[in-house]
């Protein structure tokens, strides 16, 4: 657990890029060290932001009550994102924000866990996430969870994945 601590301690001090002057806390993410799965998200959204905790929000409990149909339990899994600040009135990352988070951070985080399964959460964490990083994983991509609670469409989607999670899940044994 120490690597991911000294990480963790690492986001919570970041100044390198913009974002740090206009967090409330950092969000460097949360869960087991040796998570079999993890979830690359976006980006923190307001409640991140207040509580330095991902996926606590709307679109957070939206992605419980898919982890729990699945029966896959949310402290078994390790949750972040690509931008570990909230972007100013919830704007999509910029790209030298995700990358430097991306560079300083995920790669690390995504070493030290190294999960079997990654979760890619919309189209910023299937861009950000490196490639290599996902090499020898199963990978799902799926909507982003704010996504799926707004538009039906895109929750039949959502459960769908989350349907094949559970169905890999059980393959490797969790």
């Amino acid at each position: 657990m120490k690597k991911l601590k000294k990480i963790d301690y690492e986001i919570r001090h970041c100044r390198k890029c913009p974002l740090y002057k206009t967090r409330i806390k950092a969000v460097p993410g949360e869960g087991l060290e040796n998570a079999k799965i993890m979830f690359i998200g976006q980006a923190p959204g307001k409640k991140e932001n207040e509580t330095g905790k991902p996926f606590v929000g709307r679109a957070g409990k939206f992605l419980d009550w898919l982890l729990k149909k699945s029966s896959i339990k949310r402290n078994k899994c390790y949750i972040t994102s690509i931008v570990k600040c909230f972007p100013p009135r919830n704007r999509i990352p910029k790209k030298q924000e995700a990358e430097t988070c991306v560079k300083n951070y995920l790669k690390k985080q995504i070493k030290i866990i190294n999960p079997k399964i990654i979760v890619l959460l919309g189209s910023i964490a299937k861009k950000y996430t490196p490639r290599e990083s996902l090499e020898n994983r199963k990978v799902i991509f799926t909507y982003h969870p704010s996504a799926g609670m707004r538009f039906p469409k895109i929750k039949k989607k959502m459960i769908k994945d989350f349907k094949k999670l559970q169905e890999l899940n059980k393959k490797i044994n969790i």
